[in-house]
């Protein structure tokens, strides 16, 4: 599963210095009913940065999130052609190990869902399938990745607690504190503020600025405003195709195609 990776074109990189962690090459993505909902997208993401997708709804911004680690082989998905390197390996090979793979790439959703049991268990549950049942390092897990979600402060002291008593922006954080459990290299964000209040919102955008240093992080915002504080590089969607790549300063004030321009200042989405 080795492949040769192309050397990304210019319009395939934010900025020359980078590290690519993803190497994405004429990704298409057809619907069972006819749809087309990605084509032609020529991208490469860099590791250790927060990366985002912005767009009008059914741009395709959470397929290609769900394409990065194949939960679309879950959906009613007829096509998925082109190439998707994660560091030399292609993840879009029929012979890629998909349960790994999620390992290496987790994922969290707009809406929280926690699983019936304590705050502690909902951290441990996924580090106990994979095998792990020493308690010292389920419990420096719980709270390694409890502090990283920002989230230990106001849970360290009742872990037995039922997680579905925890606060809508508590359960949110307490899934992404989940994922991070596993350590994976890449942390998917599909609008993981879009039910939170401003607090709470405030606090999961605080995390990922700290996260950042270690992980490589793809994000789709719940807003212009959002995508425009937190991200370091960021991408517009539009009609299943990526219309603009650049860094995020630049593409939130200075946007090269006119396209990219009407949809930040609100004239359509």
């Amino acid at each position: 599963m080795i492949s040769e990776i192309p050397t990304p074109t210019p319009e395939m990189m934010p900025d020359a210095s980078i590290t690519p962690k993803i190497v994405v090459k004429d990704l298409q993505v057809v619907y069972s009913d006819g749809n087309e909902s990605l084509r032609g997208i020529n991208l490469v993401i860099p590791e250790r940065a927060i990366t985002v997708l912005f767009g009008p709804a059914g741009g395709g911004k959470s397929t290609f999130l769900r394409t990065l680690n194949r939960l679309n082989d879950l959906a009613d998905v007829a096509e998925v052609s082109g190439h998707i390197w994660l560091d030399d390996v292609d993840i879009l090979d029929s012979q890629i190990d998909t349960i790994a793979l999620r390992r290496r790439v987790g994922i969290v959703f707009a809406r929280p869902v926690v699983l019936p049991m304590s705050i502690r268990q909902n951290i441990t549950y996924g580090l106990e399938l994979a095998g792990e049942r020493r308690a010292s390092h389920l419990d420096e897990a719980v709270e390694r990745s409890l502090k990283a979600a920002a989230l230990w402060e106001e849970v360290h002291d009742r872990l037995n607690d039922p997680a579905v008593a925890l606060s809508g922006g508590q359960q949110q954080r307490l899934c992404l504190a989940r994922v991070l459990a596993l350590e994976p290299e890449i942390i998917l964000l599909d609008e993981p503020t879009s039910g939170l209040d401003p607090i709470s919102t405030g606090k999961v955008e605080l995390s990922l600025q700290e996260l950042k240093q270690r992980y490589t992080i793809v994000l789709v915002p719940h807003s212009i405003q959002q995508a425009a504080r937190v991200s370091d590089f960021a991408g517009f969607f539009l009609n299943g195709e990526l219309v603009e790549y650049a860094p995020g300063k630049r593409i939130f004030t200075h946007p090269q195609d006119q396209r990219t321009e009407d949809y930040i200042e609100g004239r359509f989405g």
